[in-house]
């Protein structure tokens, strides 16, 4: 009787014992499962303390090169005295640009094409001429904008689309220091939020670039017989995400 007695109260006694060490393991479980909840939504929260704002950057250039597209036509009911037309249009052309200084191989053609209808039994022919000039010298190329109209006193019909193209060239060579200048812009109006909102900017989290945009400083620069401005305004806008401490 005693020996079962002993044995019950001993099997009791390793029972409560692995209560309690189940219990002690499930709370330590929980105090280390509670502080990584809470480390981890601190973190969240961490960051979550960011600010995203847009820098500018813009520049003033002037074009490098020119462009000029000629067009130009002749049209008779007799298609030989209309190609002579613009033979000679052509020749007065190419004297017009080697009076300005510009060298032989600036002035090349780039196409031709011959239309004709015919209005009570009688054929008009049309003979048109695509001349193309390319030059890097832009003051020369902007005086012989100016001086167009020579051509046109010299019976030279110019037709509508015939105008001037600036382009620069150089935007790969800016890039870089434009960027930077987007991003401290950007960084500026970072600082001035977290100033009122009692933080303080850190690193850059992530950023993106803006496209490049080129376009005439003043306007358009358009017109009849000019398309195109060679002072140029390139800008870029730049999109930055800053933590803040």
């Amino acid at each position: 009787m005693e020996n079962a007695a002993s044995a019950r109260k001993s099997q009791a006694g390793a029972t409560t014992a692995r209560w309690f060490g189940t219990a002690g393991i499930a709370s330590i479980g929980l105090i280390i499962g509670g502080y990584l909840l809470g480390d981890g939504l601190l973190r969240a929260k961490e960051a979550e303390r960011s600010v995203t704002v847009r820098g500018l950057a813009e520049r003033d250039v002037t074009a490098d090169l020119a462009t000029w597209t000629i067009s130009y036509s002749a049209s008779s009911q007799n298609l030989g005295e209309a190609q002579g037309k613009v033979r000679r249009d052509t020749a007065r052309i190419e004297e017009f640009f080697r009076g300005l200084g510009f060298p032989e191989t600036a002035l090349q053609p780039t196409g031709a094409n011959v239309s004709s209808y015919t209005n009570d039994g009688v054929t008009t022919y049309t003979v048109r001429q695509r001349m193309a000039l390319r030059s890097g010298d832009i003051g020369r190329a902007q005086k012989a904008v100016a001086q167009q109209f020579d051509l046109v006193g010299q019976g030279v019909f110019l037709e509508e689309g015939s105008g001037m193209s600036y382009t620069f060239t150089g935007l790969n060579a800016i890039k870089p220091e434009m960027v930077a200048e987007a991003t401290r812009d950007a960084r500026a109006s970072a600082q001035q939020f977290a100033e009122d909102s009692g933080a303080h900017v850190g690193a850059i989290k992530d950023a993106t670039q803006g496209y490049f945009s080129i376009e005439a400083r003043d306007g358009d620069g358009g017109g009849w017989g000019t398309s195109d401005s060679p002072y140029k305004k390139v800008r870029v806008v730049t999109t930055v995400n800053f933590s803040l401490d």
